[in-house]
């Protein structure tokens, strides 16, 4: 539905203000562009370049207490990528977007990178986050945010939310959880060893280094 010359994932996709929205994962193009679509779902426009203190990772928008906000992770740093979180807000959902003055809100790989739609239980915002503790996209953990201002913010991490042995062979990780309507998406991943994963390995291995 989107091309792009760089990486796209994570595609968020939302109604507000009369439209439909999307806001994918592409920090390889060392911005976060907001999608409007003119067509849904098969022709999208960019309707608004998001300027924030970093490169998003899996930028995740809520609309809470009347104004939007956004948590991502950050693509400065590596390890930032599954242990920081950061949030932004802004007055509309076209920006201009502030950072919070708490950034990063979290640091922590077992509740930090956004991993799904963010949702109200019992009256407390829900924050879907990666547990990247053990593997990336190893589980989910629910963030439970008990307070979000523009000055402020408090949140307390749930247990975690693993694949069940019924999804086998995908039951290496619960990368997210999301929802549309009354459905619930998740996406799980499968450990393969080949020559093409092992290069990938081995790249990695040689950045770290």
């Amino acid at each position: 539905m989107l091309q792009e010359p760089w990486h796209l994932s994570y595609p968020f996709v939302f109604k507000a203000e009369g439209a439909i929205w999307m806001l994918p994962e592409a920090h390889r193009s060392g911005a976060l562009t907001l999608y409007r679509a003119e067509e849904f779902p098969w022709r999208w426009v960019p309707a608004a370049r998001i300027a924030l203190d970093h490169v998003a990772v899996d930028a995740t928008p809520v609309f809470h207490d009347g104004l939007w906000w956004l948590f991502y992770a950050s693509a400065d740093r590596a390890v930032d990528k599954t242990s920081a979180l950061f949030a932004a807000w802004a007055e509309k959902l076209e920006g201009p977007w502030r950072s919070h003055p708490g950034n990063p809100l979290r640091r922590d790989p077992a509740n930090s990178r956004p991993g799904g739609t963010p949702v109200m239980v019992d009256g407390r915002l829900v924050l879907p986050v990666q547990d990247c503790s053990r593997t990336y996209g190893g589980a989910i953990r629910p963030l439970w945010i008990d307070t979000l201002t523009p000055e402020r913010f408090a949140a307390e991490p749930g247990a975690p939310i693993v694949a069940p042995a019924a999804f086998l062979p995908f039951d290496q990780g619960l990368h997210t959880l999301s929802a549309v309507g009354d459905r619930t998406l998740v996406d799980v991943k499968q450990r393969l060893l080949s020559p093409r994963s092992l290069a990938v390995l081995a790249r990695r291995e040689l950045r770290r280094r």
